[in-house]
């Protein structure tokens, strides 16, 4: 098998990782953090969501964190946005990338934005035309592609339908989420077989929960079938408040560990990433669940066997 050189690391920790943690991590540890991952190498981190701050009061202080952080040239600084509202905030804010997000089951995309699929088109079409207009560039995810906490499997012709409506109205990039992590190889195979006949591989990534351990395993069927932009992480933080049983995202550290390990360059400074995952760790009070990080933090300590 051919690797690539390259892959394209996006790190949603300081969104996707911390609104599911119940405590609320100060605005002033999280600028801290996002500063530290912006100085790690990595070129992309999303770094707060612009949803109505009272079904995520985590992430109540988006607009302080996001004019607070010192931006690096080259970095793209990325938030999450429901409507036009929250883009006026994210706006205001100046986030270079607006992520809009959905659903591929309708059970999921009713308890998440309280929409059907078919009522949440025409929000999603405003809210990237007005992104556009703005000169800003948008991006799209894909919840529950691989399965749903309320319907199980997913129907594939939606994930079709919704991938398709949401590169017509204009995003740059689509990412198909693995929201409650059941996605197993075989299936990732199966469904970028269908997609990658539609959309050109440079423009999907991939988002993987690491629920049941599978996560890295997707990555590399991903890799092989042309994927090379991948969301994770760091210290595996995240979940899904609208999916029950969600655990973390697939930790940033164990995948630059894989990747480096590979010989497939990423940009991203291994010790700066242990630094900032540390960091974190202790704002949370609890033990990050990243492999890599607790074996590196073991031998720091000298703790091997």
């Amino acid at each position: 098998m051919k690797w690539p050189e390259n892959v394209t690391i996006k790190e949603v920790g300081p969104r996707d990782g911390l609104q599911n943690e119940k405590a609320f991590i100060s605005t002033e540890d999280k600028i801290t953090w996002i500063n530290q991952l912006s100085e790690s190498g990595l070129k992309h981190i999303e770094i707060t969501s612009f949803v109505n701050p009272k079904w995520i009061p985590v992430l109540s202080d988006a607009i302080a964190v996001a004019t607070g952080i010192t931006k690096v040239p080259g970095v793209t600084y990325t938030a999450l946005v429901p409507n036009l509202q929250g883009l006026e905030r994210a706006l205001k804010a100046n986030i270079d990338e607006v992520a809009v997000f959905m659903s591929a089951s309708e059970t999921h995309n009713l308890k998440n934005i309280n929409k059907t699929i078919g009522e949440t088109f025409p929000v999603l079409t405003d809210l990237v035309r007005e992104t556009i207009s703005a000169g800003k560039v948008s991006r799209g995810y894909i919840s529950a592609v691989f399965g749903c906490p309320h319907e199980g499997v997913v129907d594939i012709d939606t994930v079709i339908r919704v991938s398709e409506t949401l590169f017509e109205m204009g995003i740059e990039e689509l990412s198909l989420g693995d929201t409650i992590g059941v996605a197993n190889p075989k299936q990732v195979q199966e469904v970028l077989e269908v997609l990658l006949k539609r959309f050109p591989a440079a423009k999907i990534a991939m988002h993987f929960h690491d629920t049941r351990g599978t996560a890295l395993a997707n990555i590399l069927v991903s890799l092989e079938m042309g994927i090379t932009i991948f969301d994770s992480s760091l210290g595996g933080l995240g979940g899904c408040p609208y999916a029950p049983g969600a655990s973390g995202n697939v930790a940033t550290d164990d995948l630059l560990y894989m990747f480096n390990g590979m010989g497939i360059h990423t940009g991203a400074d291994q010790k700066k990433l242990l630094h900032a995952s540390q960091f974190i760790q202790e704002k949370i009070g609890r033990p990050l669940p990243s492999r890599s990080f607790q074996a590196a933090s073991s031998q720091k300590l000298g703790n091997t066997v």
